[in-house]
């Protein structure tokens, strides 16, 4: 297991769209590990609590989510996906439930 450390590899485009991605993905390499999973479930969190508000939050996390997806698809087995699949779907699916009144 490498230590904390050891510099994690630059990343490396193969697509046109990995090369567009390229400069954020960078820059997420280069944060600590926690900063944007602590960012997406403070996202998530406060589109929880907005109402019909938290669609904001909620749509910037489901973003991030699809591009997190669409990057990584090519290396992920069948199970990976559905599984990321899966929480996409759900994050959606709270995104509409803040989003339509209930009544």
């Amino acid at each position: 297991m490498p230590s904390s450390d050891t510099p994690r590899p630059d990343p490396v485009a193969t697509n046109a769209f990995e090369r567009a991605s390229l400069p954020a993905t960078r820059f997420l390499a280069g944060l600590p590990p926690w900063v944007p999973v602590a960012t997406v479930f403070a996202l998530v969190l406060l589109g929880g609590f907005l109402g019909p508000w938290g669609a904001l939050p909620l749509g910037i996390v489901v973003l991030f989510l699809l591009w997190m997806l669409a990057l990584s698809w090519p290396r992920l087995r069948p199970s990976e996906r559905l599984m990321r699949i899966a929480v996409v779907v759900l994050v959606i699916g709270l995104t509409i439930i803040s989003v339509v009144p209930r009544g």
